[in-house]
C-alpha cells in the first residue's frame, strides 16, 4: 500500500489517496501521459497554474534495489509544447518510497514562494521561501539542510527556473547532500517556478513494506550479483558515462563545433581528453572518485566526483553529455574548462545538452568563437543574473537560433538534440526524431548499433523496440544503464515486481507498459497540435556531409513515420 498525494497550491490543502497493486507499479513516464491525456492538458498554456507538475517514485523506491530509484517528473514542456517527463538521479525517489509516496502533484499556483516540507510523521507544511530566493542551489541546499537536518531529500527550483527559464530543470540531492542530479529537461524548472514553490523537502524514514519482504531481499541481491557478472556494468563502473565519448569520437558521431564535424581529435596525434580514458586516469592522479552512485542502492556507480590540479573537487557529476554538448559541440578540448562551467550550470540548475546547444548556436551566430571558455562563462553569468540578454538565452536552442538567423540549428520540436550526431548514430537519430519528448536520446539510444546497409524500415524497427523498452524503464523507475542486464532478465524483473506488490503479471506486461505510454505520449502532442512534420530532422542534417564519414542523414519524417505506424497497427 502506497500514498498518492495531490496538493492545491492555492489553498495549500492536500488529499492522500490510497494506492496498491498495478497502481504502484505502472507508474512515472506511463502515468505522467495518462495523468496529462485524462486532464485535457494539451491545449493549456505550459506555465498557466492549470498544467500540473508530477512528481513520481518506482515500485522498489525506498529500497536498496539497484537502479530502482529513479525519480520521474512530468508536466506539459513550455520548452516543447509537448508532453515531458523527465528523469532523475538523487535521493528524492528514495525519499518519496521510505515515506511510502508513490506520487505528488502540484496543483495550481501558490500566492507566495513556499517550501513545502513532508515530514515521517505525513505532516505536508508550507514555509516562507523568501531567504532562498536568488541564491545559486549550492547555497539553498546548504541552508535547508541546516534548517531540516541532515536525513531529508531536497529537490530544488534554480534561480533560473525562479523567472522562467526554459532551459531550467528541478535539482535534487545526491547521497553526499549536492543538489546536482537534474530532472533536466523540458523546462520543468519553469513549470515549478510558475507555481512559485522553491523547494520541497521529504524526511528519510526507512524502508517501505512489500508484499513479500523475504523474496524482495533475494531479488535485490540476486539483481546485484547479475550486475556484477555483466562486462558492460563494469566498463561502466571503471569509466562512468564518459566513455561514451571515446566511442562516439571512434565513429565520426561526437558533436563538435555547433555538429559541424563528428570527430573532436584525432587520436592518432593525440589522446581524446573529454572521454573515460583520459579523464579516469587524470581524476585518479588528482585524487578523485572515478566511480560515485548518483542515487542510494545503486551498485553501477557510473557517476564520478572531479577533483581539479589541487585535489580539490571540481564539479560532481561530469558525464557524457555535457561534455559533448557543453565541451566539444562549443569547441572546449579540457575537461578541467568543462568541469568548471558544469559546476556552474550545477549551481543554477539549467540543462546542460540545452545549455551546450545554444551555446554552439551561439558561436555559429559569430557572438563568440569556438573553444572560448571565458565566453560561455560570461553568457552562463547574464544567464544566473536574469538580464535582458540572460533572460533571452535562457529561452533555449531553438528560439536563439530563429533570432540570430543561424542555419544550423540542432533541435527537435524546439528542444536541443542530444550527443549523439543522426548521420552517423542513426537508430538513435530516429528515436529523436518520433519521440514525443522532443530530441530526447534517453527515449532510445543504442549508439552501438551497425546502421550501415540497414534500411529505414530495419532502423525504425530497432528504435521502436528500444524506445519501447526505453519507457517501460521509465514506467518503473528504473535506471537505463542497468538495461544490459534487465533487458535479459524481463522475467526476473516481473517477477519481482509481483512478490513486492502482490500483482500477477507475466512477461509480456513488460513491453505493455511501454508500448503503452509511447501511444499515450503521442496522442498528447497531436492534442497539443503537433503534426509529422515536427518530428523532422533540421536541414543541415540532410544537405551537410559530416566528417570525416562523409555521411548525411537518410530517413525523412514521411518514411520513418510510413513504417512506424505499420509497425504499431500491426
Amino acid at each position: 500500500m502506497r500514498k498518492y498525494i495531490n496538493i492545491d497550491l492555492a489553498e495549500q490543502k492536500a488529499t492522500k489517496e490510497e494506492i496498491d497493486g498495478e497502481d504502484v507499479i505502472v507508474v512515472g513516464r506511463h502515468l505522467i501521459a495518462k495523468t496529462l491525456l485524462e486532464r485535457g492538458i494539451a491545449q493549456v498554456d505550459a506555465l498557466s497554474p492549470e498544467n500540473p507538475l508530477i512528481f513520481s517514485a518506482g515500485p522498489f523506491a525506498g529500497s536498496n534495489f539497484s537502479n530502482a530509484n529513479r525519480l520521474s517528473v512530468g508536466c506539459k514542456s513550455p520548452l516543447t509544447g509537448g508532453v515531458k517527463e523527465a528523469n532523475s538521479g538523487g535521493t528524492f525517489a528514495f525519499a518519496m518510497g521510505q515515506l511510502e509516496i508513490s506520487g505528488i502533484t502540484l496543483n495550481g499556483a501558490s500566492k507566495d514562494w513556499v517550501v513545502i516540507y513532508i515530514t515521517k510523521d505525513g505532516d505536508i507544511n508550507y514555509e516562507d521561501a523568501s531567504p532562498y530566493l536568488g541564491k545559486g542551489n549550492f547555497k539553498v541546499a546548504g541552508m535547508l539542510f541546516e534548517k531540516y537536518g541532515d536525513k531529508v531529500s531536497i529537490g530544488i527550483c534554480g534561480p533560473v527556473g525562479e523567472y522562467g527559464g526554459l532551459i531550467s530543470g528541478i535539482s535534487f540531492t545526491d547521497p553526499e547532500q549536492r543538489p546536482t542530479r537534474l530532472a533536466a529537461r523540458g523546462g520543468v524548472g519553469a513549470v515549478m517556478g510558475s507555481k512559485r514553490v522553491k523547494a520541497i523537502v521529504l524526511d528519510r524514514n526507512k524502508m517501505p513494506s512489500f508484499h513479500d519482504r523475504k523474496k524482495v531481499m533475494g531479488a535485490v541481491r540476486e539483481y546485484g550479483r547479475r550486475l556484477d557478472d555483466d562486462a558492460a556494468i563494469e566498463s561502466f563502473r571503471k569509466y562512468g558515462t564518459a566513455m561514451v565519448a571515446d566511442f562516439t569520437n571512434k565513429i565520426g558521431g561526437l558533436p563538435t563545433r555547433n555538429f559541424s564535424d563528428g570527430t573532436l581529435v584525432d587520436t592518432d596525434k593525440g589522446p581524446m581528453k573529454l572521454g573515460g580514458n583520459y579523464i579516469r586516469d587524470l581524476n585518479l592522479s588528482r585524487g578523485g572518485e572515478t566511480t560515485h552512485a548518483c542515487m542510494p542502492g545503486c551498485l553501477i556507480q557510473c557517476s564520478n566526483v572531479y577533483a581539479d590540479k589541487d585535489g580539490n573537487e571540481m564539479c560532481s557529476p561530469v558525464e557524457y553529455e555535457t561534455l559533448g554538448l557543453m565541451g566539444s559541440n562549443c569547441g572546449l578540448e579540457d575537461p578541467d574548462d568543462v568541469a568548471l562551467l558544469n559546476n556552474v550550470a550545477n549551481d543554477l540548475g539549467v540543462d546542460t545538452i540545452e545549455v551546450g546547444a545554444m551555446l554552439g548556436v551561439l558561436m555559429e551566430a559569430g557572438e563568440g568563437e569556438f573553444g572560448n571558455r571565458d565566453f560561455m562563462s560570461d553568457a552562463l553569468e547574464d544567464i544566473r543574473r536574469g538580464t535582458e540578454r540572460g533572460k533571452f538565452l535562457a529561452q533555449g536552442t531553438s528560439r536563439v537560433g530563429e533570432h540570430y538567423g543561424v542555419k544550423r540549428v540542432p533541435t527537435v520540436k524546439k528542444q536541443g538534440i542530444s550527443a549523439y550526431d543522426p548521420r552517423v548514430i542513426e537508430v538513435t537519430g530516429i528515436s529523436m526524431m518520433v519521440t514525443a519528448q522532443g530530441a530526447d536520446h534517453t527515449t532510445g539510444n543504442i549508439p552501438a548499433f551497425q546502421c550501415d546497409g540497414k534500411t529505414t524500415e530495419e532502423l525504425v524497427e530497432a528504435s521502436l523496440e528500444i524506445q519501447t523498452i526505453c519507457a517501460a524503464a521509465d514506467s518503473l523507475g528504473l535506471c537505463l544503464f542497468g538495461r544490459t542486464v534487465t533487458n535479459e532478465s524481463i522475467d526476473f524483473v516481473v517477477d519481482a515486481l509481483n512478490q513486492a506488490h502482490g500483482t500477477s503479471f507475466d512477461e509480456s506486461k513488460f513491453m505493455e507498459i511501454g508500448r503503452e505510454a509511447l501511444e499515450m505520449e503521442w496522442q498528447f502532442n497531436k492534442d497539443a497540435g503537433f503534426t509529422d512534420d515536427d518530428d523532422e530532422m533540421p536541414d543541415f542534417f540532410f544537405n551537410e556531409a559530416l566528417a570525416p564519414s562523409g555521411k548525411k542523414h537518410r530517413h525523412t519524417s514521411a518514411g520513418v513515420k510510413k513504417h512506424l505506424r505499420t509497425l504499431i497497427n500491426a
